[in-house]
């Protein structure tokens, strides 16, 4: 069996940036951030961790360092702890990536009995995953300003130069594609090692 997460990063309008994702039950919560990563389309260029709350947590759940004595929370490893162990009696969770941009997405448990087929697929989706290092939630609104504004003012050449884009495009913040989503979800589970180790039953008690 999968559960089904309707994952939505944080602050983000105009439009919304979420994807509805269904995910094994026994999948660990290092799996759940590749499944995360692939699907919004981030890239996997920074650190990552689980939380109950955004600034002070009662727990943490991500992959746990050799003396690290950084966190004085519950901590819990990632690697080790299947999300059946969290999500038989929680339906909401954190997903934190990149400590300095901080993106925030909110997760939510939208179903507990869908048959997945094991693997994880996005079922749907809405908004352009912001690039990587573009300075959080003001620095990709700052982004889209200058694309919407004046598309080929010195701000927008400056960015999409940046970024690698041709002269002539734009950034279109809407554009999203299920079927990419669901290339690159096949992708990471078929290459990365991380889906061929067996998760543990350690963690939340």
């Amino acid at each position: 069996m999968a559960y089904v997460f309707k994952i939505k990063i944080k602050n983000i309008t105009r439009p919304p940036v979420w994807r509805r994702v269904s995910v094994p039950e026994n999948f660990t919560f290092t799996q759940f951030h590749f499944v995360i990563q692939a699907a919004f389309g981030w890239t996997n260029s920074h650190l990552f961790k689980f939380s109950d709350e955004e600034y002070r947590p009662n727990f943490i759940i991500y992959p746990q360092l050799e003396d690290d004595d950084y966190y004085t929370c519950i901590r819990i490893d990632s690697e080790k702890t299947p999300l059946e162990q969290y999500f038989k009696e929680h339906d909401k969770l954190l997903y934190i990536y990149d400590f300095g941009d901080y993106w925030t997405h909110e997760i939510t448990l939208e179903d507990g009995n869908y048959d997945g087929g094991g693997t994880a697929l996005c079922l749907a989706g809405k908004g352009a995953c912001p690039p990587e290092d573009i300075g959080g939630y003001g620095g990709y609104e700052c982004m889209k300003q200058a694309f919407a504004t004046h598309p080929y003012g010195r701000e927008a050449n400056s960015y999409r130069e940046w970024l690698g884009m041709g002269k002539r495009k734009t950034w279109d913040a809407k554009a999203f594609s299920i079927e990419e989503s669901n290339d690159l979800l096949r992708y990471v589970q078929t290459l990365s090692p991380i889906f061929t180790k067996e998760g543990g039953n350690e963690g939340i008690g």
